[in-house]
């Protein structure tokens, strides 16, 4: 989870994979990392038993003392012992594990995996929400020597079996009976499997080698420790830990292979950079949603906390759905990181209840915006308008009471593309929110903003002791981001040619996003190698400008995707913002408020999707061309000009399919469901200016 106009604005932190045709890409990139002598560690390994030669600076962070967890984690104990590590409810109860007893349970938990069969460099796969098990069972693996290993809660059993085949997991903690029945359904393909733990509720029945998590807690609770400290003490900061797998948008998952001093050092960096506090000063609190399978939430919820040692919160599994702003306003968390989905979600909501506030109070907020924005802006030059203390008091700081970001003084955005719009939204509203970008490859962040190093759409700059390349940059300064750093992953695991594609002969890993650097160093994403549209014609389109620019110009918009690879001309697929079911998750008929709201005002009484799609409403197509109209009017060619849409009779979704599980658009997941709509926008032979889809004039 950056600021150039018109359609070469913001394009943001998020990563997919590469492409051709583009004179970036064709210049010759260097040669793959040659393998190293036998028995002298080199950069790289695809060996789940592997070690690496770290990337060590010579001063400052790139110079620290490399750690293991258990290092790290035995610090955090001596200093902060008797702080709040964990917290959750449990009914109306709110439960506490101090660092201390977190870090005894982790030993536990370590001790009952050994006692399972748990062998060196085999994988413990966890498959569920957010939760103390979560936590227990990902550190317990690691100190017992297996990898720990995330799975995405809405994978396929499919997808899981990939998974946990790929890691030889020998146990596999699951969340509930749901998650349970996944695993079931594959056990017999699973040759390296011992053990599944179900951390929650009571198990349905009783099956040989299923443990609840109180039984399986109990297996460790008497062992000797001696077996488990000489495994710690064998371990090693350049081995590898944690496997993090990316989401497979264009083909099997990857491993991502992250060594003890991938974590401990990013950890470390991190917290210096954003001047987090330690414990023994106040507290940082954040609050744990996020999917914990994706390195962003675990950099967050788990290492950079434990570093510090702050408190993670644990919110309730039905978080996106809806119950978030609660957790948030009981909690009132320090620093918040919520992909772009969450801000857009906040955004709406807001500006659905506002719509229903008296004028007197909107003409308040209005102005208390206005002021806001301006005063933001001129900050990141040096100054501060009077007229914003009357606006803080008056607006914001009851804004920031109601989302429970009062004492919010770090909020973070990445993972997947967020629009100017969302970011200035926030922004009038004094909630400056800082955007960070990276991947799962170097162990979150590379770069992050500042509150007093921040440009509106910039990711920011990289953090200290890593270091940033453009390669083969064109005649505007865009190249390929290319990263170094201590963060920098070990390797896929089992896949040495693809961790050759990814890293070159001088140890760089290359991003396969465009980039460029303002004249103050800030950092801005301009373009997706693999995301690039080629026309029939050969033009080079990035999406996602134009797809924000329509969503901006038309906020009826939830979803758009640009069409036109090897095509013609573009077109896209469109869909309109509806209520979620809260228990499944899939997207209803029915409009959102805000939705419902902005029919009115343009004339039409339309409270679903059903009476909008396919053309039904002439209200809303004429105003959703009209929205199309402008956004081609900005167009830097004619071939970037949208010349056909649809809109769909549903919107996006993880159930779905279409969104990934940080809610970034699986295009070529897209592009097969939809391919019969995609097929029709181009039956005709001639290039398209009809009454109903007609071309604005040049």
């Amino acid at each position: 989870m950056p600021s150039i106009s018109g359609f070469n604005s913001h394009i943001p932190a998020y990563r997919l994979d590469f492409l051709f045709s583009n004179p970036v890409l064709n210049a010759r990139r260097p040669d793959s990392l040659s393998v190293p002598a036998a028995g002298e560690p080199g950069l790289w390994t695809s060996q789940g038993n592997g070690e690496v030669k770290l990337r060590m600076g010579e001063s400052g962070l790139a110079a620290e003392t490399p750690l293991t967890i258990h290092q790290m984690f035995t610090s955090a104990v001596e200093r902060f012992g008797d702080c709040t590590a964990l917290s959750w409810k449990e009914g109306e109860q709110q439960k506490i594990l101090n660092y201390r007893d977190y870090y005894q349970a982790c030993r536990t938990a370590a001790k009952s995996f050994l006692k399972l069969g748990l062998e060196r460099y085999h994988g413990v796969g966890i498959l569920g929400f957010n939760s103390s098990e979560w936590f227990i069972s990902d550190i317990g693996a690691i100190l017992a020597g297996g990898f720990a290993v995330g799975i995405y809660t809405t994978n396929s059993p499919e997808a899981c079996q990939y998974v946990a085949e790929n890691c030889k997991a020998n146990v596999l903690v699951v969340e509930n009976h749901k998650q349970l029945q996944k695993i079931l359904q594959i056990q017999d393909q699973l040759p390296h499997l011992k053990a599944i733990v179900q951390y929650k509720d009571a198990l349905k029945e009783k099956r040989p080698n299923v443990y609840t998590w109180e039984e399986f807690m109990e297996l460790g609770r008497d062992e000797p420790d001696a077996p488990l400290d000489e495994i710690i003490a064998s371990q090693k900061p350049n081995q590898c830990c944690t496997l993090i797998y990316t989401s497979g948008t264009t083909g099997q998952p990857k491993g991502v292979m992250l060594s003890h001093d991938n974590l401990t050092w990013t950890a470390f960096a991190i917290s210096r950079h954003v001047r987090l506090t330690e414990a023994t000063q106040a507290q940082e609190c954040v609050v744990s949603y996020l999917p914990l399978s994706h390195i962003a939430a675990q950099m967050v919820d788990i290492w950079v906390t434990m570093k510090v040692g702050g408190a993670t919160y644990f919110a309730q599994p039905d978080a996106l759905k809806g119950s978030l702003v609660n957790t948030l306003k009981e909690v009132r968390p320090t620093a918040f990181m919520g992909v772009p989905r969450v801000w857009e979600k906040m955004q709406e909501k807001m500006k659905s209840v506002s719509a229903k506030s008296s004028t007197v109070r909107r003409k308040v907020a209005a102005w208390a915006k206005d002021v806001g924005l301006q005063t933001n802006l001129t900050k990141m030059i040096g100054r501060t308008p009077l007229n914003y203390r009357v606006a803080k008091k008056l607006v914001f700081k009851k804004v920031r009471k109601a989302l429970g970001l009062d004492r919010c003084n770090k909020c973070y955005t990445g993972a997947a593309p967020i629009t100017k719009d969302t970011l200035e939204f926030f922004l009038s509203l004094d909630i400056p929110v800082y955007e960070l970008y990276g991947m799962s490859e170097s162990t979150g962040p590379h770069t992050i903003s500042l509150p007093d190093a921040f440009r509106l759409t910039s990711c920011g700059k990289e953090i200290p002791g890593c270091k940033t390349k453009l390669h083969n940059p064109d005649e505007e300064g865009n190249g390929e981001i290319c990263f170094w750093g201590r963060h920098v992953f070990m390797g896929y695991l089992n896949m040495a040619d693809k961790t050759e594609e990814a890293l070159d002969s001088d140890g760089w890993l290359h991003s396969g996003d465009l980039g460029k650097h303002d004249q103050n160093g800030f950092l801005f994403i301009t373009g997706r190698i693999k995301e690039l549209i080629i026309t029939a014609g050969g033009e080079n389109i990035p999406p996602v400008p134009i797809e924000d620019a329509v969503k901006e110009a038309v906020p009826l918009i939830s979803n758009a995707m640009l069409i036109g690879d090897k095509r013609k001309f573009l077109s896209m697929l469109l869909t309109i913002k509806s209520q979620v079911n809260g228990e499944t998750g899939t997207p209803e008929d029915e409009l959102t408020p805000e939705a419902v709201e902005l029919c009115k005002k343009l004339g039409s009484s339309a409270t679903r999707v059903s009476e909008i799609c396919g053309g039904r409403d002439r209200a809303i197509h004429a105003a959703i061309q009209e929205g199309i109209n402008r956004v081609n009017e900005k167009a830097t060619s004619n071939a970037q000009r949208i010349q056909k849409w649809v809109v769909l009779d549903q919107d996006f979704s993880i159930t779905g399919g279409e969104l990934g599980p940080t809610m970034k658009l699986k295009r070529p997941v897209v592009m097969k469901m939809y391919k019969e709509q995609i097929e029709n926008f181009y039956k005709e032979v001639a290039t398209p200016s009809t009454p109903d889809n007609p071309l604005p004039p040049k």
